[in-house]
């Protein structure tokens, strides 16, 4: 009953900070966390993406010049890819213009407006016949249909640079459509430079479709791509985070960083937060791929230097969890999406984004934040410290008493007193004083203090040493206090009889 009013107090008093508690256990274990995997976008950064700046490869976007049998124009077929494939919208509220549904095509949706282009219309202009959502395992997404600036059918495709590099054969340029070898290296400097400003990029291909392809699974269909160019966005980070990750250390809780993102632009932004030095970054940073691809006992070893896990897929997440669970860790984990379900399942803790989380992802939490902030992590664990510690003084308050009842319960026939307590106050003192008692001990404030020590280890027994000696020596001077009333009573009625 203690235990329970303390857990639904703390419950009650960490959605104050926003941490809804969805499983009421959690808000313990949560204080007991050793290791948080956390996601980039939204929890470290503010998830209010820009477009800093578009490299297309024609130095004259309005040109029209020739793509295999039609003549285009590289901004114009920009504007489509944008517009026709993604499903983000704009909301107009009071001429306040913000994004709906996912943050970085809403930013692409955000640039074309402030450029004066209605996104509507060039979505009306692109008769949609099939479209692939985004998948954190193929890592880009893809629409099919009739264009409106090339005649014939396109397969509009947009996703991880890298990803779309490899799928592509040829460049769209002012010169006409030009072999993809050249130029690729030079397109991967200039990714580069972007990403290691912290800066997310997102790259764009296209492919005339002809009459049988349509059949064609997207692995296939999305082949011999022509590269249309990439944009840099930028999502600045959340100014608490280097004071949130510092408080971290301190409380001896290591963090990792589990996102999709390129490993230059995960490291930019894990400097920033002062998660890395300047000099670090090599040996703390593994690829989704090559970390999947290490046998067990290797992965359970990088699995406790590895700080940044960059390109990461659903899988990749998961079994980085269920690595650091095999090294006796508690893990906590941050997820907004639908395939990050199994890991916020199988952690110890999962934590859901209330904001641009899914409903699947929120189903499969422990922890909802309803700000999407890493602080709400740091404020979680602080509560989760305090509850544990209020537990133990209720523990070490009751036991106490116990052991002096029952000390002198034994103890009465002896100095000559058969009954010392009756059954009305053994009740009193089990059900009036205990409840009172585990009110106020659970409404204890958290103190800052708890996050200067270590997380205490999942197999810790509750009641410490030093709080075993305190229970032995004060109930013994309890049971000798209160026997010597009983003697001195017992004495005084001798007399009087």
């Amino acid at each position: 009953m203690s235990v329970t009013l303390s857990l639904a107090y703390s419950v009650r008093k960490m959605t104050a900070t926003n941490n809804l508690v969805r499983r009421m256990h959690a808000c313990e274990t949560i204080g007991a966390a050793t290791v948080i995997c956390t996601d980039k976008t939204g929890t470290l950064t503010q998830n209010e993406m820009r477009v800093h700046a578009a490299e297309l490869p024609s130095s004259r976007e309005d040109s029209p010049f020739a793509w295999g049998a039609t003549s285009v124009g590289v901004s114009k077929l920009m504007q489509e890819a944008m517009t026709a494939n993604s499903t983000a919208n704009l909301s107009r509220d009071h001429g306040v213009v913000k994004p709906l549904g996912n943050p970085t095509e809403g930013a692409l949706l955000l640039w074309l407006d402030e450029a004066g282009c209605d996104y509507l219309d060039q979505r009306r202009s692109f008769k949609v016949e099939r479209q692939w959502t985004f998948s954190t395992e193929r890592k880009f997404m893809a629409t099919m249909g009739a264009s409106a600036h090339a005649s014939g059918r396109l397969l509009h495709v947009k996703g991880a640079p890298e990803i779309l590099l490899d799928r592509c054969t040829a460049l769209l340029s002012d010169k006409g459509d030009l072999p993809m070898g050249p130029a690729a290296r030079g397109i991967k400097i200039q990714l580069q430079e972007y990403q290691t400003r912290g800066m997310r990029t997102l790259a764009f291909a296209a492919k005339f479709i002809g009459d049988g392809e349509e059949s064609q699974e997207i692995d296939g269909l999305a082949q011999d791509l022509t590269w249309l160019g990439f944009v840099a966005i930028s999502d600045p980070v959340r100014p608490e985070v280097k004071e949130a990750i510092a408080a971290c250390r301190t409380a001896g809780v290591e963090v990792k960083i589990v996102t999709g993102d390129s490993r230059e632009t995960a490291s930019e932004i894990a400097r920033q937060i002062g998660l890395l030095g300047a000099t670090e970054g090599n040996d703390d940073h593994h690829g989704g791929e090559a970390f999947a691809a290490l046998g067990d006992a290797e992965a359970n070893s990088q699995s406790m230097t590895l700080k940044i896990l960059s390109r990461a897929r659903p899988t990749h997440k998961l079994k980085l969890v269920r690595c650091l669970q095999d090294q006796g860790h508690i893990v906590a984990v941050t997820g907004d999406g639908t395939n990050d379900a199994p890991a916020l399942n199988y952690a110890n803790v999962g934590l859901a984004m209330g904001c641009s989380g899914t409903a699947l992802a929120k189903e499969a939490s422990d922890i909802i934040l309803l700000d999407d902030s890493f602080r709400s992590i740091v404020n979680a664990i602080l509560w989760g410290r305090s509850l544990y510690q209020n537990i133990q003084r209720f523990i070490l308050f009751q036991l106490t008493i116990n052991v002096a009842a029952l000390g002198l319960a034994l103890m009465g026939p002896f100095i000559g007193v058969k009954l010392p307590f009756t059954v009305p106050q053994m009740l009193w003192v089990n059900l009036i004083m205990d409840t009172f008692a585990a009110l106020a001990l659970a409404a204890e404030p958290p103190h800052a203090d708890v996050m200067k020590n270590p997380p205490r280890r999942s197999d810790a027994f509750i009641v410490t040493p030093s709080m075993g000696r305190t229970i032995a020596v004060v109930g013994a001077l309890f049971m000798v206090a209160m026997a010597a009333f009983l003697v001195r009573e017992s004495c005084l009625s001798s007399r009087n009889n």
